[in-house]
């Protein structure tokens, strides 16, 4: 009974999935988990032969060593949807997770809740909504990984949406609130599964995604990844690594001199961190900010950089939100912050202020001012107006904010900045010639008003640092703040700008 239980569905369903590049739930956990450590809960769950398990493996294992809780949907079983025991085992495994300290996995495949079981396992205390609070209560507790294979439907799709990151397959993983069928009815809209809900939409668009996976295996094996840098819980400290050097590359070289020249910020920190050791969170979403983990000496420590390379590296509500959520996700696992400051500020103009980036960037700027976590900001090239508040500035609790020679803060750029207080005087020079001369001589007023060794006679910037001393001087840093006194405040919780 055992064996028929662990098979699954028809074979039919099998070849189906495989048919389209999908495991079964439990070469998924096979994959997962470290080799003979999973050892499962409930696997006699309904008596009906048509569900065997209820449609979802549950249970717990190891993961490079460390314990985890793990809930994986069998698709083979009714397209792995939901009933009542189904969503008794997942509500349990939570419980479980949260007792233990433990992380727990989502391996995700399924088409949501049976509406024929609807009255037992939708509206009750211990209904598909517990859940979601069991969800949330364990946010900040223990890290929440959400592996996404297949479809996420209707208000199952708010499972992966609480987790810490999503890993989807694209071509097969979706996310949706509403079928194409049914938003048709609803709205008269005509659509596919891949373009409302798909993962390249997800990961590119909407943000809920975080990794973009090509297939299976390299899904699992992200989610393997980010646990690395992460403790098993709150309490903790993340697992230590052996320290690597960085990459043998040029940083003095990297960073053009011109403040408005773009580079690719990745080529810098490849130069910065442990080798190897950078894994790019929410990669293709908003890319003129890049939030990753990396190691620094075998420490963890999360980066959020600015990347010119993409729209000047000016902030958006999107950057804004992914910050946000990424600063959050250290802060609540002790994962010192790294910030490599390179903005020429917020966007403006109509479109941005009617969709809210005003508010968008207090919840950025919240986000950082509440992180009790070492956060070190480094000044690459400039850090002008409100973006220095989101990048971490002084005023910001952060424990050192340091300077390379090409640095510059300021309220804005020199450019922008004469512009701004001459305009009248400079339109009134008929002469171009002289006009030239007068823009030329207020540039370089301001240039000198806000000189770096001025700044760092003022205290505002704790250091001047080469590029080629960045790594060791940040190492040392952090070292020193292993043990820092993280209380902030007495409250509840804050009420974050939404």
């Amino acid at each position: 009974m055992r064996k028929d239980i662990a098979a699954g569905g028809a074979e039919k369903y099998h070849k189906a999935a495989a048919a389209k590049g999908k495991y079964h739930a439990r070469e998924r956990i096979r994959l997962l988990t470290d080799q003979d450590s999973f050892v499962e809960d409930a696997l006699w769950a309904n008596s009906d032969p048509q569900f065997p398990a209820d449609g979802v493996v549950t249970g717990s294992a190891t993961v490079q060593g460390r314990r985890v809780r793990v809930v994986a949907n069998d698709s083979t079983i009714k397209a792995g949807s939901w009933g009542a025991r189904t969503v008794e085992k997942i509500i349990r495994t939570i419980e479980a997770a949260q007792t233990e300290l433990c992380p727990i996995v989502y391996l995700v495949d399924s088409a949501g809740a049976r509406i024929t079981d609807q009255v037992q396992l939708f509206p009750g205390r211990r209904g598909a909504g517990r859940i979601f609070h069991e969800q949330v209560r364990a946010s900040g507790q223990i890290p929440q990984a959400c592996a996404l294979f297949g479809p996420s439907a209707a208000g199952g799709a708010y499972m992966p949406a609480f987790c810490d990151i999503v890993a989807m397959v694209d071509g097969n993983a979706s996310m949706y609130l509403g079928s194409p069928r049914m938003v048709e009815m609803v709205t008269g809209e005509k659509t596919t599964l891949e373009d409302m809900g798909g993962a390249r939409i997800h990961c590119q668009d909407s943000g809920v995604g975080h990794f973009l996976s090509r297939n299976e295996d390299e899904a699992i094996a992200s989610v393997r990844r980010w646990l690395s840098y992460l403790p098993s819980n709150w309490q903790e400290q993340p697992p230590l690594k052996a320290a690597r050097p960085a990459r043998e590359i040029d940083l003095k070289g990297t960073v053009p001199a011109g403040e408005s020249t773009p580079f690719d910020m990745h080529d810098f920190l490849e130069g910065l961190v442990d080798r190897d050791s950078l894994l790019e969170v929410q990669k293709l979403w908003a890319g003129e900010l890049i939030t990753a983990f990396a190691r620094l000496d075998g420490r963890s420590v999360g980066i959020v950089a600015n990347n010119s390379a993409v729209r000047g590296g000016v902030l958006f509500s999107d950057s804004a939100d992914k910050t946000a959520r990424f600063v959050n996700t250290c802060d609540a696992f002790n994962v010192p912050l790294l910030f490599l400051s390179d903005v020429p500020g917020f966007m403006v103009g109509t479109a941005v202020e009617k969709a809210g980036i005003i508010r968008h960037g207090a919840k950025m700027v919240a986000a950082v001012a509440e992180a009790t976590v070492p956060k070190i900001c480094v000044v690459v090239r400039k850090s002008y107006g409100a973006g220095l508040y989101a990048m971490c500035g002084p005023a910001f609790g952060t424990d050192a904010t340091l300077a390379l020679p090409t640095g510059k803060i300021a309220v804005m750029g020199a450019e922008a900045a004469v512009n701004a207080v001459y305009a009248n005087k400079i339109a009134a020079i008929e002469d171009p010639a002289e006009r030239e001369r007068f823009v030329a001589d207020k540039r370089a007023e301001y240039e000198q008003d806000i000189d770096l060794r001025r700044l760092a006679g003022e205290m505002v910037i704790d250091d001047i640092v080469e590029p080629e001393d960045l790594r060791v001087n940040l190492i040392e840093r952090y070292r020193r703040l292993s043990h820092k006194d993280r209380r902030f405040g007495n409250r509840r919780h804050p009420v974050t700008p939404v």
